[in-house]
């Protein structure tokens, strides 16, 4: 300490500035030097900064009237080396100090980060089968594009992008977000592009070689064989977006991770999702695979096996044609859906690769092929007349026996409601006024038993509510009410509501489903089923209810739909290939567009085994002319594969 002190003394007294010391040798002036000397003393030197030379000895020489003056000046110049020196050391020495034991914890883990490297290895997705074992979804292998976060650091990482994004055909905003929210020091490999073409992967080979920590690696994606069919009940996959991360980080998602997001494929995510392995390798500072530190190996996901019937599901979809609309088929018995198809449809195997901005455009166009149809509301139409009778006979006010005036007009409350012939078919019971589909009769009924009867049974028929089926897309109509209705308007229920909701019109909206759900309870005997999609492998589970219907309230509604098919609106279905069947039909106006047309059935009559519901949207026709001819397409289907009985 005290020649360190001695020596700032001297320091102080030359008055030297440590940045600019004398020369060694005195007064001597510097040598002249050529341009390229110059030019080779000016640049940096490529050894690292804290690299010491020491030298262990050295010779001056000096004239004679100059050796004392020189030799002190020496001295004191070698002092002030030492002390620049140890202050130097002393400086890097507090700095290794601090990086060990301040920030130790920080740098261990960008070392551990850089030498870290995850491979993920995503699960293979459980395939869809129908009832039969037929493939309604699988996977095949495809090409997809991955990342190594810490590339966002490199001062060229902007014009890596640039490049990347124009190779792939993608915006570079869309690369920058999945790269920026892995974070720069994230170990893990990122999917940016999936489901490459040819085209992308030759150019990614021919002029994608030098983009830093690019990837190209082989991974499964969903395969749908039967492209359109059944889209919508099937639903698709696709990446997981920020929001969908954030509320599933907790239950083992991790950026990159594919679901389903609609559909089936949404509904049983977690039997189909599997479980992600992977590699934990280290490597060397050039990115050189040195070791594997650990390895697990993906579990696939469940096979799921569903009630569809990939048959009735080819002949729903052909019915509908070109029309918007929904077809729906069932088993009455216990709910197992058979065939849900809605049009217009779109083919799920798109979202297996990169959506360009066109085919999202076509996705959400004007026909909005998205929306399930089955599962939207609409004016049910005489279809609802169903309810009304259940209503009419269960109250006591209306025996199954019953015989009612019908006329060209029903008057309620200074309101005139018309027959839809517009002469009326005079006095008829519930089975004639079923196959003609009155709405005077039924006019009467609803009035009669009072709106708060009918809407207690237009709910126990399940209108008003989800239906229970596992997609999530499904809606759960509308039974208006006096509430809904003082809420809505700041108007009280009147009778004319009454009248209209009756025949299926006014503020009611069902969907498809729950319409062929209502059509079960008579087939089956008075049960209202839950449909499902999930077939029981083990022992069945219960997805019915009773009704409590009365015998004759259930007997008298099925010889009635029976009557619409042998004697009324239902003659498309009236044809010798086929056994006898039971349905409705139904015309609901839907202004400013056009009309919808609706027909629901069963059959056999005797012993039901399926109930079909065609909906067709603003199609202008009567569901006797354009709904029922879809049903009989739908049931010739199905009993044409019927196997012989011994």
């Amino acid at each position: 300490m005290r020649s360190i002190e001695k020596l700032r003394n001297v320091v102080a007294l030359r008055g030297w500035n440590l940045f600019e010391l004398p020369r060694l040798g005195g007064n001597r002036k510097p040598k002249r030097r050529s341009p390229d000397r110059l030019r080779q003393s000016r640049t940096v030197s490529k050894k690292p900064i804290y690299s010491v030379k020491v030298v262990k000895s050295a010779t001056f020489q000096a004239k004679p009237q100059q050796k004392g003056r020189t030799v002190g000046r020496q001295a004191q110049s070698i002092l002030m080396m030492l002390f620049i020196s140890l202050v130097l050391l002393g400086g890097i020495g507090a700095r290794l100090a601090y990086l060990q034991l301040v920030d130790g914890s920080l740098n261990r883990e960008r070392a551990e980060n850089n030498r870290i490297r995850i491979i993920p290895k995503p699960p293979v997705r459980g395939n869809l089968f129908d009832r039969k074992g037929k493939v309604l979804a699988t996977t095949r292998l495809t090409h997809a594009a991955y990342l190594w976060p810490m590339v966002q650091t490199q001062p060229d990482w902007p014009e890596q992008l640039a490049r990347l994004a124009k190779l792939l055909n993608i915006p570079k905003e869309e690369i920058q977000q999945k790269v920026k929210q892995a974070g720069a020091n994230s170990p893990t490999l990122i999917r940016i592009a999936r489901g490459l073409t040819p085209a992308q992967i030759t150019a990614l080979e021919e002029f994608g070689s030098d983009i830093k920590g690019l990837e190209v690696d082989i991974e499964t994606v969903r395969s749908y064989p039967n492209k359109e069919l059944g889209a919508h009940v099937l639903g698709y996959t696709g990446e997981l977006n920020a929001e969908e991360l954030a509320k599933r980080r907790a239950q083992g998602y991790r950026m990159g991770d594919i679901v389903g997001k609609m559909g089936v494929e949404a509904a049983f995510e977690n039997l189909l999702r599997g479980e992600w392995g992977g590699m934990q390798l280290e490597v060397d500072g050039s990115g050189k695979v040195m070791r594997v530190l650990g390895q697990k190996i993906a579990k696939p996901g469940e096979d799921v096996t569903l009630t569809l019937d990939l048959e009735v599901q080819k002949a729903a979809q052909a019915a509908l044609g070109d029309r918007k609309g929904a077809i729906v088929a069932l088993d009455p018995k216990d709910g197992s859906v058979l065939a849900i198809a809605s049009n217009p449809t779109f083919d799920p195997n798109i979202f297996s690769g990169q959506i360009t901005q066109d085919t999202w455009k076509k996705l959400n166009s004007k026909g909005n092929p998205f929306i399930n149809r089955a599962l939207q509301g609409f004016p049910p139409a005489s279809t609802f007349k169903v309810v009304t009778q259940t209503a009419g006979m269960q109250s006591g006010k209306y025996p199954p026996n019953t015989i009612l005036p019908t006329s060209a007009y029903l008057y309620v409350a200074g309101t005139a409601f018309g027959e839809w012939n517009r002469a009326g078919f005079g006095p008829m019971g519930y089975a004639r006024a079923m196959a003609w589909s009155s709405n005077t009769f039924h006019g009467r009924v609803g009035v009669g038993v009072g709106g708060a009867t009918l809407i207690e049974w237009a709910r126990r028929y399940g209108y008003g509510s989800k239906t229970g089926i596992e997609l999530q897309e499904e809606t759960p109509g509308l039974i208006a009410d006096d509430a809904w209705k003082r809420k809505r308007f700041d108007m009280k229920w009147s009778d004319g509501d009454t009248v209209n909701m009756s025949i299926g019109q006014g503020f009611t909206l069902a969907t498809p489903l729950q319409v062929a759900v209502m059509f079960a309870v008579p087939a089956n005997g008075g049960y209202l089923v839950r449909p499902h999609l999930l077939k029981d492998n083990k022992e069945p589970t219960n997805h019915r209810k009773s009704m409590n219907l009365k015998p004759g309230t259930v007997k008298t509604l099925q010889e009635g739909l029976r009557s619409v098919v042998a004697s009324g609106t239902g003659a498309a279905l009236r044809v010798p290939h086929l056994p006898p069947v039971a349905g409705k039909s139904g015309t609901a106006e839907a202004p400013p567009g056009e009309n919808h047309a609706w027909f629901g059935a069963y059959a056999p009559f005797d012993k039901p085994e399926i109930v079909v519901l065609a909906f067709a949207e603003h199609s202008g026709g009567g569901g006797g002319k354009v709904a029922a001819p879809m049903v009989r397409q739908v049931m010739e289907a199905y009993f044409k594969k019927q196997p012989e009985k011994n």
